[in-house]
């Protein structure tokens, strides 16, 4: 009989997650609810304004231009490593080493970032109902929520990620055709396509902005060695997740603008204590009643899902660098009966604390500090892997790998190569500026570390190499 569990020794829980399911998760790290209320208002503001639709139609060509060819190589790669694999097959195991560990510290940084976040916001969410509790108590109680469910199956974490996305979009969905039905403040008439809305402003801060909406849907070859047929689960997520996303914010960042008019849409939002407010202010406009404070909640939990999603990225990234010779063997291990990577799990729980206590300690504050100062570390990081797996995509296929055309292995993958990079550097140069940081050495201690993970991972990779050469060959190899 075959055995369709998965079970063995230090192995993933294998078969356990369908399309949905893949495709829940990875959009549960990029959070929409939290894209509309957080970062959309404030793309609004200092981006491009009433060119924040076309900015979000733009990054989402670039995303499927990505995933092209992401998705062709991951016909030949089965890895929960993700990134680091695509690396390791196409460039080597020197950079699979240093993908690996840009990767640890990238994800760590969002979820440490967002830890704050959701701190900060369900304060205030919270607050308003009369439950009155420092920030730092409902980022602990996140934290504990997030380890049990990594330490457990990730089918478990995979349908509690389900019901709350489904209710993030729910709750959007309810506001935008409330908007729709309406008709806005003067009619639906918008020319998202407006060069002149498209380039005013700040471009670069929109596209920023539009991209951190995206983070998280490459996730989707993280979950290979879970996935059922995995061969056409991981490219219909992968494909599935870009578009629901690009296309929930093209629809939604419209009627955001037609909800009060192009001409009144920077004084309304420039008008409010927190640009964070606008939505909200919306959800009051056109639908009232019990939906804003629902909202509220939704966005705290909207947070929660993102937090549970990084925190699943690293912990299978910290198993694949244990089991393939990059961290201590027991890194590498999974759990007996959960056959989840507990121990990544488990470290990756210990710094969030240790952060946590870190700040809190201090004074700082959870959003101007802790999430501001630290997610653009995970942004740039994020930005660094795609350009390297998008080389990685074209010397892979270069090397003879059949199955594809130029087009998806070489042109394609070329271009979003060349955009990643171009950002990748924007963002370390002005990462000061972004954060808030400009003048002191935090300004340029931050974005330093991303290189720096790149250095120990290379370093560790040469390590392997010098003790295993077996190992070092066999770096990314398939798992499934």
């Amino acid at each position: 009989m075959t055995d369709t569990t998965g079970a063995g020794a230090n192995r993933l829980r294998s078969n356990s997650l369908g399309l949905l399911a893949v495709t829940f998760m990875v959009i549960s790290a990029a959070a929409p609810l939290t894209g509309v209320a957080g970062a959309v208002p404030i793309a609004f503001l200092i981006g491009n304004g009433t060119g924040v639709p076309a900015t979000f139609l733009f990054m989402t060509l670039v995303m499927l231009a990505f995933s092209v060819g992401y998705v062709a190589m991951s016909r030949h790669v089965k890895n929960a490593g993700a990134f680091y694999a695509y690396a390791a097959r196409g460039l080597g195991g020197t950079w699979g080493g240093a993908t690996a560990f840009t990767a640890l510290v990238a994800y760590n940084a969002m979820q440490f970032g967002l830890i704050g976040l959701l701190g900060g916001i369900a304060a205030g969410v919270f607050g308003s109902f009369g439950l009155v509790l420092p920030w730092w108590v409902w980022s602990l109680l996140a934290i504990a929520l997030v380890g049990v469910l990594g330490y457990r199956q990730v089918d478990l974490s995979a349908r509690v990620m389900m019901v709350l996305v489904a209710l993030e979009y729910l709750v959007v969905f309810i506001v935008d055709f409330a908007i729709l039905g309406k008709g806005g403040a003067g009619g639906l008439a918008l020319n998202i396509f407006d060069t002149g809305a498209i380039f005013s402003g700040s471009m670069t801060a929109a596209i920023l902005f539009c991209l951190g909406s995206f983070i998280g849907f490459e996730a989707t070859t993280i979950y290979a060695e879970e996935a059922r047929d995995p061969d056409r689960t991981i490219p219909r997520a992968t494909y599935l997740s870009v578009l629901m996303i690009g296309l929930f914010f093209v629809f939604t960042t419209w009627l955001m603008i037609v909800a009060v008019g192009a001409d009144n849409l920077l004084p309304t939002i420039g008008g409010l204590a927190d640009p964070t407010e606008y939505f909200f202010v919306l959800a009051d406009q056109y639908v009232g009643g019990p939906v804003p404070p629902i909202a509220g909640i939704l966005l705290v939990s909207s947070l929660f899902a993102a937090l549970s999603a990084f925190h699943n990225y690293i912990a299978r990234y910290s198993y694949v660098a244990g089991r393939e010779g990059l961290l201590p063997a027991v890194f590498g291990q999974t759990h007996d009966r959960h056959q989840s990577p507990h121990i990544g799990s488990v470290v990756q729980t210990v710094g969030a604390l240790v952060v946590l206590a870190i700040f809190a300690g201090l004074g700082l504050d959870p959003i101007l500090n802790m999430f501001t100062w630290i997610s653009q570390i995970g942004t740039l990081g994020v930005l660094g892997m795609m350009t390297v797996t998008s080389v990685a995509v074209i010397v892979f296929f270069g090397k003879g790998a059949a199955g594809a055309s130029p087009l998806k292995t070489l042109i394609l993958p070329g271009v979003s190569g060349l955009i990643m990079a171009a950002l990748f550097v924007y963002i370390f140069l002005n990462f000061g500026d972004l954060t808030g940081t400009t003048g002191g050495a935090l300004g340029i201690i931050l974005p330093s570390l991303i290189p720096l993970a790149a250095l120990v991972g290379v370093l560790a990779a040469r390590r392997l190499k010098a003790a295993n050469p077996a190992a070092f060959a066999r770096m990314g190899q398939n798992q499934h």
